[in-house]
């Protein structure tokens, strides 16, 4: 035991921490003289515990096997170089007691190498079948694929973005294996502004969409040939922004610096008073009508779709009769793709062939357009889940819930039933059950 005042009505960490250390003694005792002596002093521990903290005793050995072993794979999905943990998590993980399992070359995307994890503390692993079958709780980035929904098996916690409203194949699939699917863009916590692990890949979303946007407009790619910023003597491009929230407001903020024309719309007066406040006259605020979008799209060089209600797919506001009235070589990204994006003519296309044009206008709907960047989206997007990965990790996902009810939004999916509204709300085949009913 390790000296000192201990108060309150529960151990702040695992019984391990105010163990004497035996790891010391091994080169001068048996495995077996090991492990009897560490019993000896867990008995006495458990003792002085008691005495000092006046609570029942918590047997952590048993509360780490059951919460003890998690694990990001490699991303299959096309050009995504992303990875759900870093070595720095890792290490994180690992303090807290936990195995952390990664296959190996996870990383490397992102430029995280293998000895990085390893030094860590992480174990690593030749396939990603072996993880899958290994682990309790499995970290990725984006969505399972198909090829991997064999590897489901119930109970499994899946803490990942799902973008489950665009995707009823992958939702069966979740509901058959009975997954503990939760997901990133579902959790909701006010006193983190909101939709705190969706945000930073919306912001790095909105940011890449002006980029790519000004790339697509350029002549080679099948854009009409305008400079966003032009040069003194030439009119500026036009660019119009559809949803002010996290992915517009960082779409605004490039194309105000590059010196672009900007609309930007929203259904919220208050959020485009915000806008108003934020931009001042470098921007032109209005509220999203169907009207005022035929309007200023009929002018736009750039059309930014980024429109979101949390787990539900997204509306459909840039018609396919606007295409005609917009000039010849416009360029639309569609950022909110991942919910099935907000145009009537979006697919989801890929990094290695990212544009399809439709009545001139051409289209960027990549859907994973952070995997661009992958090293800063990464640790960006890990910053994030962290903390809610850890809570999850350290008590269960069930527990976690109930000390920390912002977790249960993130789920999405339990024991075979259907647990986020606006997912069920985005077919006509599912029975939506409260979270709070099952766990």
């Amino acid at each position: 035991y390790k000296g000192g005042s201990t108060t309150g009505s529960s151990l702040r960490y695992p019984v391990e921490a105010y163990v004497p250390s035996v790891v010391m003694m091994s080169k001068y005792m048996t495995e077996k003289q090991m492990i009897s002596e560490y019993s000896r002093l867990r008995a006495i521990a458990r003792k002085r515990l008691e005495r000092f903290v006046g609570t029942e005793w918590v047997d952590t050995q048993q509360y780490r096997v059951n919460a003890g072993r998690y694990k990001p794979v490699k991303e299959i999905k096309n050009n995504e170089f992303r990875v759900g943990m870093t070595p720095d998590n890792v290490k994180s993980y690992v303090n807290a007691g936990h195995e952390v399992y990664i296959e190996k070359g996870a990383g490397v995307g992102s430029g995280f190498m293998d000895p990085e994890y390893e030094a860590a503390g992480a174990k690593m692993i030749d396939t990603a079948k072996e993880v899958w079958d290994t682990v309790e709780m499995l970290i990725k980035v984006k969505e399972p694929l198909s090829e991997e929904y064999p590897l489901f098996h119930e109970g499994l916690i899946l803490y990942t973005y799902l973008h489950l409203a665009a995707d009823k194949p992958q939702t069966d699939a979740l509901l058959d294996g009975k997954v503990k699917g939760v997901a990133y863009e579902t959790l909701y916590d006010p006193k983190q502004g909101g939709l705190p692990l969706l945000a930073p890949m919306s912001q790095i979303a909105g940011r890449l969409s002006i980029q790519e946007g000004a790339k697509y407009l350029e002549k080679t790619f099948g854009g009409e040939g305008v400079l966003l910023a032009g040069v003194p003597g030439t009119p500026k491009a036009n660019i119009v922004i559809l949803g002010g929230g996290n992915v517009g407001t960082n779409a605004c903020k490039i194309a105000v610096g590059m010196g672009a024309n900007v609309t930007i719309m929203d259904i919220s007066i208050p959020r485009l008073a915000y806008l108003d406040d934020l931009f001042g006259a470098r921007v032109q605020t209005l509220v999203s009508t169907d009207a005022n979008i035929e309007k200023a799209v009929k002018d736009a060089d750039l059309v930014i779709g980024s429109v979101l209600i949390p787990g539900k797919a997204a509306p459909k506001l840039f018609k396919k009769k606007y295409l005609k009235e917009m000039r010849p070589g416009a360029v639309f990204v569609d950022v909110a793709v991942d919910q099935g994006g907000c145009g009537e003519t979006t697919k989801v296309t890929y990094h290695d062939d990212p544009i399809f044009e439709v009545d001139g206008v051409v289209h960027y709907c990549v859907g994973n357009m952070p995997g661009a960047v992958p090293r800063t989206s990464t640790i960006a997007l890990t910053n994030a889940t962290l903390n809610y990965g850890l809570q999850i990790a350290n008590k269960g996902l069930e527990q976690a819930c109930k000390d920390n009810e912002v977790i249960y939004s993130a789920i999405n999916t339990y024991d075979g039933k259907l647990t986020c509204k606006n997912v069920a709300d985005s077919f006509d085949c599912y029975e939506y059950v409260d979270i709070k009913t099952l766990c």
